[in-house]
């Protein structure tokens, strides 16, 4: 494995993956809906709610958020939507 990863700042979004929240009929066309992007560096970028603060005291033993992250969740058709456009490697 290669060193620490570290986000890019300056990764362009570069595709979505899977269907906009529209596509997938769980918004009400509020325009601050759920999100899953390829950036062209390859990371991807999830739009959900923050709910670091409701998750944080009983995150599994193993699990931490460092001070420069949030844990967020986005709807599970959203990412199921994604699965397609995720390669395997």
């Amino acid at each position: 494995m290669g060193g620490v990863w570290e986000a890019n700042p300056v990764a362009q979004f570069a595709k979505r993956l899977g269907m906009s929240a529209a596509q997938l009929g769980i918004t009400n066309d509020d325009p601050s809906c759920p999100d899953v992007w390829e950036l062209s560096n390859g990371d991807v970028a999830v739009i959900g709610r923050d709910l670091t603060t409701a998750y944080c005291s009983r995150l599994p033993e193993d699990v931490h958020i460092g001070a420069d992250e949030r844990l967020v969740v986005i709807p599970g058709v959203m990412l199921r939507a994604a699965k397609a456009d995720i390669p395997d490697e």
